[in-house]
């Protein structure tokens, strides 16, 4: 079966939009240099609230509204949304930073392949937020797959956030390239 993709909110509120940043839209084109040459299975999750999110405890933390479902903010990257529409491809809305139906839709993939998969990656936004939080799901899910995050297609909130988190997934053997 070989190898899963996850690509982790690469939606325009992060890159360009209200939580946007320079290091955000520098890694778009990386991301799809990536999801080009890629044949395995493809996850890409979405970031998702409603007019209520600041009133979540996220909005209360974060009061930015972002990723508001339906909105231009909360799709994907329009480079990158060919990709996400492939046969191969599944496309999960999360609520929170980390989603449990991730592990979820790994399983179903291994299970309707009936192989292993051989390894997980990760890329995406933002990766002191929501790229350790979902590679950490899955590594705690998987621990005996490989997990790996190409740090030089993510890009945190900022450099040093960025860093830390990449030590930090390291200690708990999520493998970091780049």
């Amino acid at each position: 079966m070989g190898n899963v993709l996850v690509v982790i909110d690469m939606q325009n509120d992060f890159i360009t939009g209200s939580l946007g940043s320079k290091e955000a839209e520098a890694i778009v084109s990386r991301v799809k240099d990536k999801l080009e040459g890629f044949s395995g299975n493809v996850i890409f999750t979405r970031d998702t609230h409603t007019k209520e999110y600041l009133n979540t405890q996220e909005g209360k933390n974060l009061p930015v509204e972002h990723c508001r479902k339906d909105s231009k903010g909360w799709e994907i990257e329009s480079s990158l949304q060919p990709y996400a529409n492939k046969p191969n491809t599944i496309i999960l809305d999360k609520e929170s930073f980390g989603t449990l139906n991730l592990a979820k839709a790994l399983e179903e993939i291994q299970s309707v392949s009936k192989e292993p998969i051989e390894e997980i990656e990760l890329v995406g936004l933002c990766t002191d937020i929501c790229v350790i939080s979902n590679a950490m799901i899955i590594k705690a899910a998987f621990p005996e797959i490989p997990v790996i995050v190409d740090s030089t297609c993510c890009a945190g909130v900022a450099k040093q956030s960025h860093y830390n988190a990449l030590e930090a997934m390291k200690m708990c053997q999520i493998i970091i390239k780049g």
